[in-house]
């Protein structure tokens, strides 16, 4: 009888609130801004938050929050409801903050009209200076004693544009000498001249993050807000709106980010990774972006799983990217179709075999016999991987030597008989006898072999173009070790997590590739057709080793 999983401390609130009559069905939210692309961070919140209302009765909706013009962009929006369906998820209600632009003014009214909000003509390095410090209280501003009706008279005033940039905020009057630095009257509105990507210049007025996310979040009825660490602090300037504006009670929860190894996951770094050109965009195979992830041939089932693994807890911590790599492993083990690709092609010459003879030969396309088989063609002279040869062996080297015999996958057993080298000591040619009662799967020859070898027939095999990725960084933790050692994160880019074959050698089949199909190139790796292909040039990214190559490069640095 398998082991129950465990509840995670959402989980427990949750069931708690559903036993107690709290709540008959429980309603979450993804609220990402649409001014970048959607990171792995952010599939840990979508899993979780999407996760929550498929195991309980509810749904989550998919609000943009949509407050910074200057920096947001309907690309930004397509991409992340793309990423988010990608995952395997939809939302019940797509929403956006500016639908709730007229709302969240009427709000800012009240409070105005309760004594609870005032326009300030101070300037932000102004009010940074009155803010105090956490050991020392804050000063008011001069203009906190304004009266109610100038307050709505100069608030309607900034909603028809008659200031300029910076002139004139609203803040919340709460506490100069709060001990939480937030509550020490916070920016509600701030002006902004600048074209809208949904409401284009109806507003010249917008609201700051805590004063629309709480309300949004109280307009949708959320049950259960849940976002990350650091805004801790924020929960009790959210509770203090909601209860001051007298609105539906939204209830904040935290839990910790899952940062991973090897990587950046800042909004503001990924972006320079772009802007400077060391990655070739948001959807570089190398990024930790969603787009990044799927172009390089991750799929939705692994990103869950992982997410699944990770958990969540109220601690941060840094999760190694070999776990995301093992699940990817699991599910491309059973269901990515096979194919030979020689990377570093050697031609070996079957000198006993039929110059112009051509065999098609039945190959399985995977362990799940649901994947069918393949037809192979074979002939005289094959293209091999020149590390398959050795031309004085290694002990218990079990590929191709000077007479030693191994078996082609899915065809014969040859034994090498001699090889030729070139002016410079480089091997040019292998030359082979096979032995025709040795062909898999109807093997009469009484012959064994310990090495298997793959090939590729030199006459039908088209050409592709191979990119090997690999880590985008040397070090666990860039974010740390450059900011310990007052360095550049980019200064740990690992300048070999980009490899180019301009010309491998692949079976035909793979003429027929896909962007959405994933393939295992025997005993080289998981890879995936890139978007950059053409019918002229097909393209293929490597998602994944076979096996974990940095733990072995981890134990002899050990």
């Amino acid at each position: 009888m398998s082991e129950e999983k465990s509840l995670n401390f959402l989980e427990d609130i949750i069931e708690q609130d559903l036993k107690e009559g709290k709540y008959q069905s429980i309603v979450t939210r993804f609220p990402p801004e649409p001014n970048g692309y959607l990171h792995m961070g952010h599939a840990t919140s979508i899993c979780l938050n999407f996760g929550l209302t498929k195991k309980y009765p509810g749904y989550t909706n998919l609000r943009f929050d949509d407050t910074n013009p200057l920096t947001e962009d309907t690309e930004y929006v397509e991409s992340i409801k793309a990423d988010i369906k990608w995952l395997g998820f939809e939302w019940k209600n797509e929403l956006y903050a500016s639908d709730y632009f007229e709302q969240l003014y009427q709000y800012a009214i009240t409070l105005i009209k309760k004594g609870l909000a005032y326009v300030d003509d101070l300037t932000a390095e102004e009010i940074a200076k009155l803010k105090g410090t956490p050991t020392e209280h804050g000063k008011d501003s001069p203009h906190r004693g304004r009266s109610i009706e100038e307050n709505l008279d100069l608030f309607a005033r900034m909603k028809n544009g008659e200031f300029i940039d910076g002139a004139k905020t609203l803040r919340a009057k709460i506490d100069m000498a709060h001990t939480n630095m937030l509550m020490r009257d916070p920016l509600l509105y701030r002006i902004k001249h600048a074209h809208h990507h949904r409401t284009g210049n109806d507003w010249c007025i917008y609201p700051m993050y805590d004063f629309a996310h709480g309300q949004s979040d109280s307009i949708e009825n959320i049950t259960h807000s849940i976002c990350t660490l650091e805004f801790i602090p924020h929960r009790e300037l959210y509770d203090w709106f909601i209860e001051k504006l007298e609105i539906y009670p939204s209830h904040q929860y935290e839990f910790a980010r899952r940062n991973l190894s090897y990587t950046v996951m800042s909004k503001r770094k990924l972006l320079q990774l772009v802007n400077d050109k060391h990655v070739n965009g948001w959807d570089d195979p190398r990024m930790p972006t969603i787009s990044g992830m799927r172009r390089r041939g991750f799929t939705p089932k692994s990103i869950r799983t992982f997410c699944d693994k990770v958990g969540i807890a109220k601690r941060e911590n840094i999760i190694d990217f070999s776990l995301l790599e093992f699940c990817l492993r699991e599910d491309l083990n059973n269901t990515a179709h096979r194919a030979m690709v020689v990377l570093d092609p050697i031609k070996l010459i079957i000198t006993n075999y039929e110059n112009n003879k051509v065999e098609e030969l039945p190959s399985e396309n995977g362990p799940d016999e649901n994947l069918g088989t393949r037809l192979l063609p074979f002939s005289k002279e094959l293209w091999i991987e020149r590390e398959d040869f050795m031309e004085i062996p290694a002990k218990k080297w079990f590929r191709l030597a000077p007479g030693a015999m191994v078996r082609l996958k899915s065809a014969y057993i040859i034994k090498c008989d001699n090889f030729i080298k070139d002016i410079d000591g480089n091997v040019t040619e292998i030359h082979c006898t096979y032995f025709p009662e040795s062909k898999s799967g109807s093997d009469t020859s009484g012959l064994a072999t310990k090495g298997v070898i793959h090939w590729v027939s030199v006459a039908q095999a088209l050409t592709a173009e191979v990119r090997l990725y690999d880590r985008l960084f040397k070090v666990e933790n860039p974010n740390s070790d450059s900011e310990d050692s007052g360095g550049d994160f980019k200064d740990y880019i690992n300048p070999a997590s980009l490899q180019t074959i301009t010309t491998a050698y692949i079976e035909p089949s793979l003429k027929n590739a896909t962007e959405t199909m994933r393939y295992q190139f025997i005993r080289k790796g998981y890879f995936c057709l890139d978007k950059d292909a053409t019918p002229e040039k097909l393209v293929f990214n490597r998602t994944v080793t076979l096996k974990d190559a940095w733990v072995k490069e981890t134990k002899k640095e050990g």
